[in-house]
């Protein structure tokens, strides 16, 4: 494991492989470990990049809320491309790591190669679905802060992961599961990067975003993995790496390195 610093807020993160950098960013409350399952499968021919966001796993977890934001996510993200020394990258997440892909390539289109689009959604257009949304982070916040750890709920991306104690992680639902505005959705017509957007047959509340994704995004591939909930690369790994190395496989000859 390796750090990047970040104005004084350390950023873990681990290299995999090598050959065209691929970015894999972790849910909410999960941590890079739930990517485990897929480094095998990629790494003889991608330089595989995972890290812990800020609150989360093997990161810091600044004690200021200002040190938290959908901002400051992009920018570490950014800076884990420029220590890897990768200009360009194929951007993938699942659930918030998703939506913090496509925030990402709201800010650096030039930077992304293709986007791999997991089990995750795009924000809300309408002010009041958003602020539904946001209140719930905030009431998770809340929680996590009044019971710590047991606070986490037990989906499988979660039971696998290790936090030090809650406090990053209610900061994190407050400044980064949180959505201030619809920048990110508004964005889908300009993606032009290839795009692969899955989900997992019974993530019932995501069936619908992603459907909204692949609609609104030109050219988008949409792949539903049979028997698999939110966290399809952990319910059915092989059929979730099969589809995954088949996009990449696929993309063409990157220009740019």
């Amino acid at each position: 494991m390796q750090f990047l610093d970040r104005s004084g807020v350390r950023i873990a993160y681990e290299v995999h492989g090598s050959g065209p950098t691929l970015l894999l960013s972790h849910g909410y409350s999960s941590t890079m470990r739930m990517w485990d399952g897929q480094i095998a499968a990629l790494k003889d021919r991608w330089k595989v990049v995972l890290w812990d966001m800020r609150g989360h796993g093997a990161s810091d977890y600044p004690a200021d809320d200002a040190r938290y934001s959908e901002a400051l996510t992009v920018g570490d993200m950014a800076s884990l491309l420029d220590a890897v020394g990768a200009r360009r990258a194929v951007i993938a997440g699942l659930s918030l790591g998703g939506y913090m892909s496509l925030a990402f390539h709201a800010t650096h289109p030039d930077r992304v190669r293709a986007l791999m689009l997991f089990d995750t959604g795009p924000g809300f257009k309408k002010d009041e679905a958003r602020a539904a949304w946001s209140a719930n982070a905030h009431r998770r916040a809340a929680d996590l802060e009044a019971r710590g750890l047991a606070a986490l709920n037990t989906s499988d991306e979660v039971r696998l992961t290790r936090h030090r104690d809650a406090t990053g992680l209610a900061r994190a639902a407050r400044g980064m599961l949180a959505q201030a505005d619809d920048r990110v959705i508004q964005s889908l017509p300009s993606v032009k990067a290839p795009t692969l957007v899955l989900v997992g047959a019974d993530d019932t509340p995501f069936l619908a975003a992603t459907d909204y994704m692949a609609s609104r995004i030109a050219g988008a591939r949409k792949v539903v993995i049979p028997a698999a909930g939110h966290a399809a690369n952990l319910h059915q790994p092989a059929a979730f790496n099969a589809t995954v190395t088949d996009f990449l496989g696929r993309l063409p000859a990157d220009q740019e390195g």
